[in-house]
């Protein structure tokens, strides 16, 4: 155990005994001070199976206090020598064994930890002999332990009457619940500016509203009165994947680059990590523009990224985002209105304690570099509302340039190169693949586990539904590819579970069924109060909901005021002569307080929980009111593609001929438009029951003129048509060039399922580098071990790179005999865990727990070995033993340790910085290319010593602050050497 963890380790077990003495009853003697906690209990609690109980309890209490200082200990005041370090270590566990911690202190200071904090250091003489840092970090660990013992007895059962019986009957829930209540504790940072003295308390007290208020999300409807089933988000969430977006441009480098052999093609379109979780992929750029489509998980991508900054819990790819300061801002708020000041970006999640806010609070973290700044929805503005918000950001990154940014839109709302001005990079939010799928479910369950009694099922047969859930999506592949975004999955869970595992078949039945369900069904059948008291039927509500829906669509909003909102209802009851109720106010008040798909996202404001339900209750609309004339003319228009999709299932058949006869009509007389047209009318075959015969030869020649897919955004439109799409795939690719035979691989793959799986099989024996390409990415779409066996073994890999993505691929790869170069572009362990392949000449491992590097030994004919992202490597003689090793790319590591590699042709190092000294390469002769990734904005090493190099021809420096340092620097250092900044 390191000496971090064995400190924290030991802060946990004061804490927590601290908290068991006053439980039990407080000091008595002098030498109750000097027993340990089992001691304690033994003396306190009879019975053995009492004390077994209590132990284990305050046990975990104090592994959770454990789990939030070791990584505190890890980071802060690495200057300091264990020495001096462990002095302060002691410091703080005297302090507060010899502290008056009883319940008495605890409320005369209001269970106010800043007031013990002051009571304590009053009456306690502090350690002699520290300087300032151990001071300081002496101070911190202490008012954060005071902060975790407060919380904690809180959380015990019966505070003033130290209840055994009532903690005994908690055994299996209490230490959990501390744990969670630990958790959501924000990250007491030194990375954040002191600024005025109420600065630091300020920010605390603002991080703790951020990581308690935007923890939650909402599965689905449940017996209370309650709004819904609401459960930790960050226990919900599911890492999802990200791709870069618009190939045809220029992107900005990734930060920490794959080392190839062959150079030029690192920036070529599709190269850059196709399919890499979204993590990684933010972890490199400090402008990011993430778009997705409804329901893709974009807001709940920037909620978690701002629970995750207040608690300080990030890791991997984005640990250096600790120690910032998360600012969210939904600009469907401002719709309307001017975009905020800095002083006003805090309103919507910390409005209530803004009134105590230091002055230019705000814009100290915004000038210092230290904000997060986190912009939700521009797709839910206006046109000209949007261009507003570029101006509104340009303006920000003028005063403010090292802010780090993170934008959503829907891609219909924000091209990829909508903020490339402002040097912004583009990610594009992907469908969750059968693997992404099958850990969204996994972690949905356990998410719910979470919700005790108000489970329509007992707590135990949860892993049965989650079971029967996962064999369904295996088994039935429409629904894998209807639950390809997280709103949609976690649907299809919700109804699972809340309906004995029966589940929809189409994407229209799953709205509509979601619609009924939130809308009337769950309160009318479990006889919740204010919806039997509710005159409305579900007919009634859904003509209201669909006026509103169309209202809001047909004036391109996405929210609407309250009263104005009033008036439409209104004015619609009076239609509706049944009705004894004509309040408009009153009624609107029930349909958000009651119907589960409307909300207040601002004071006075009414949305819809999720544009889905707008545009699937504006469809309905449409066909309900025969206004097919008015989508025909705006079918050109992205926001109008799913509300017509929609409305194709919804019409009958002569509104469908004449929905689709026009959209086909103007694909035919306007050029400009007629391949989105085209594509239009093709995805409404999604949800179509039938068409005349006429209509169907039509949409078949529309269908034909689509095809062979030649661009990168073909496919996923295409496959948005469905499996009826594969009857008109080729067998064989021969006739198709290699960018279009590319794309129809990618094509066939999306729409998934069985008969996909048989055409990609006979693919599999085109032989070119596209195309093979294509195959190996498509892996991700099916069963491991099935498209292993079927696809993957009739290909010729070894002149091709196969990236695995999770476990299952991994060990399915064995079979795949020509294999030689292999990407693992997820967590391991170690390396002994990726089996044996004989042939392997590459080895790309993008992050591993524990880097032994003596397993790479099984792997003799070695030439290239990259380790993107992992802690320091063990074991480095071993890679003597690599004779063909030409391309090594580890992590920082002592560079004495590196053992001689005389065929060494490129190196490559992450984690430099200025202090790195670079005279431990001299042996290594024969280096050509040398790659330095370093601690993202520090000052470049010494490189004189590279001079040295006699076949150095080319150094590419990542991350590197280089803005002051002339061209001729390097000219002079390194005669000869091209140098690439990145």
């Amino acid at each position: 155990m390191s000496a971090e963890a064995a400190a924290a380790l030991r802060l946990g077990t004061t804490v927590a005994k601290a908290a068991a003495q006053m439980w039990l009853g407080g000091r008595r003697r002098e030498q109750e001070r000097h027993l340990d906690m089992a001691g304690l209990i033994r003396l306190r609690v009879s019975g053995l199976r009492f004390q077994r109980g209590v132990h284990r309890q305050f046990e975990e209490i104090a592994d959770a206090v454990y789990d939030r200082l070791a990584p505190y200990l890890e980071r802060e005041f690495r200057g300091l020598d264990d020495g001096a370090r462990q002095a302060v270590l002691d410091g703080v566990c005297d302090t507060f064994e010899a502290a008056d911690l009883s319940d008495e202190a605890v409320l005369a200071a209001d269970v106010n930890p800043a007031e013990i904090v002051r009571r304590i250091t009053g009456a306690v003489r502090p350690p002699a002999g520290f300087g300032e840092a151990e001071t300081r970090l002496y101070e911190l660990l202490f008012t954060e332990c005071v902060e975790y013992y407060v919380r904690i007895v809180r959380g015990l059962p019966v505070f003033e009457e130290r209840a055994l019986t009532e903690l005994l009957g908690r055994t299996t829930s209490l230490g959990t619940e501390i744990a969670r209540v630990l958790e959501r504790l924000p990250d007491r940072s030194l990375f954040a500016p002191e600024g005025t003295d109420r600065d630091g308390d300020f920010r605390r007290r603002y991080l703790e509203l951020v990581s308690t208020t935007l923890d939650e999300t909402e599965l689905y409807r449940r017996t209370s009165d309650r709004a819904g089933a609401r459960v930790r988000l960050s226990v919900a969430y599911v890492s999802l994947r990200a791709t870069g977006d618009d190939g045809n441009r220029r992107r900005p480098a990734r930060s920490l680059p794959v080392l190839r052999p062959d150079m030029s093609d690192w920036e070529e379109p599709g190269t850059e990590s196709a399919g890499m979780r979204v993590e990684a992929a933010l972890g490199g750029a400090t402008r990011v523009l993430v778009r997705g489509e409804a329901g893709s998980g974009k807001t709940t991508l920037l909620r978690w990224l701002a629970i995750t900054a207040a608690r300080g819990a990030f890791t991997g790819e984005l640990a250096d985002w600790n120690g910032l300061t998360p600012v969210f801002v939904k600009l469907r708020e401002y719709s309307g209105r001017e975009l905020p000041r800095p002083e006003a970006m805090l309103d919507s999640v910390a409005g209530h304690i803004t009134g105590v806010m230091p002055r230019a609070w705000v814009e100290r973290q915004l000038a210092d570099g230290k904000a997060l700044l986190l912009i939700d929805g521009v797709d839910e503005l206006l046109d000209g509302e949007r261009r507003g918000v570029r101006d509104w950001l340009r303006g920000l990154l003028t005063a403010y340039g090292t802010v780090r940014v993170v934008v959503t839109s829907r891609p219909a709302a924000a091209r990829a190169d909508w903020l490339r001005h402002e040097r912004f990079t583009s990610l594009h939010l992907d469908r969750m693949t059968p693997p992404d799928l099958a850990a969204f479910v996994r972690q949905w369950h356990q998410a719910v586990r979470e919700l005790d009694d108000d489970l329509p099922c007992a707590a135990d047969e949860l892993p049965r539904y989650e079971q029967s859930l996962l064999t369904s999506l295996k088994d039935r592949p429409h629904l894998q590819s209807l639950a390809g975004t997280p709103l949609l999955a976690a649907m299809l869970c919700a109804m699972h579970l809340d309906r004995g595992s029966r589940l929809p078949r189409d994407r229209m039945e799953l709205y509509r069924d979601a619609l009924h369900t939130l809308v009337h069904e769950r309160d009318a059948d479990r006889n919740v109060p204010s919806a039997v008291d509710g005159r409305l039927s579900l007919n009634d509500k859904l003509v209201l909901l669909r006026d509103l829906a169309w209202r809001l669509s047909d004036n391109n909003r996405s929210e609407i005021g309250l009263e104005q909102a009033a008036v439409h209802v209104g004015r619609k009851l009076r239609g509706m002569r049944h009705l004894d109720e004509q309040n408009g106010a009153r009624v609107l008040q029930q349909l958000r307080d009651r119907a589960g798909i409307l909300r207040s996202p601002a004071e006075g404001r009414l949305d819809f929980v999720h544009r889905t339900f707008q545009e699937y209750l504006a469809a309905e609309e449409a066909a309900e009111e025969d206004r097919v004339g008015n989508l025909v003319e705006r079918a050109h228009l992205d926001l109008w593609r799913e509300t017509i999709i929609m409305t194709a299932g919804h019409a009958n058949r002569p509104q469908r001929e004449e929905l689709l006869g026009g959209i086909l009509d103007r694909a035919a007389s306007e050029p400009r438009y007629t391949r989105k047209l085209r594509l239009l009318a093709a995805a409404c075959q999604e949800t179509v029951p039938e068409v005349s015969e006429r209509l169907a030869d039509r949409l078949e020649e529309a269908v034909s003129a689509l095809l062979p897919a030649r661009r990168p955004t073909d496919p996923p439109a295409l496959a948005a048509v469905g499996p009826s799409l594969l009857r008109k795939m080729p067998r064989s690719l021969e006739e198709l060039t290699p960018k279009a035979a590319a794309q129809t691989v990618r094509t066939v793959a999306m729409i998934g399922g069985e008969t996909a799986l048989g055409l990609l099989e006979g693919y599999a024996e085109d032989r070119r580098e596209a195309v093979v390409d294509a195959l190996i990415e498509a892996w991700g779409y099916f069963d491991a071990e099935a498209y292993s066996d079927r696809v993957m073994n009739g290909l010729a890999l070894d002149k091709h790179q196969v990236v695995v993505t999770h476990s299952a691929q991994l060990r399915a790869a064995v079979r795949l005999t020509s294999l030689t170069k292999l990407w693992v572009r997820h967590t391991l362990e170690d390396l002994s865990v990726i089996p044996e392949f004989p042939a392997l000449e590459w080895l790309t491992c993008s992050e591993i727990d524990t880097l032994d590097l003596s397993a790479v030994t099984r792997f003799p004919k070695l030439a290239l070995l990259q380790f993107v992202a992992s802690g320091s490597p063990r074991h480095l003689d071993a890679l003597a033993e690599l004779p063909a090793l030409r391309v090594l790319h580890l992590p920082l590591l002592a560079l004495d340790d590196l053992p001689g590699l005389p065929h060494l042709h490129q190196l490559g190092f992450s984690g430099f910085t200025a202090e790195t000294r670079l005279d431990a390469l001299a042996p290594y002769k024969g280096i050509e290319y040398l790659y330095m990734v370093g601690v993202p904005g520090c000052r470049i090493p010494d490189l004189a010593p590279l001079a040295v190099l006699p076949r150095l021809r080319h150094l590419a420096l990542y991350n590197f602050d280089t803005l002051d340092l002339p061209p001729q620097h390097f000219t002079s250092l390194l005669p000869g050497v091209e140098v690439t900044i990145r």
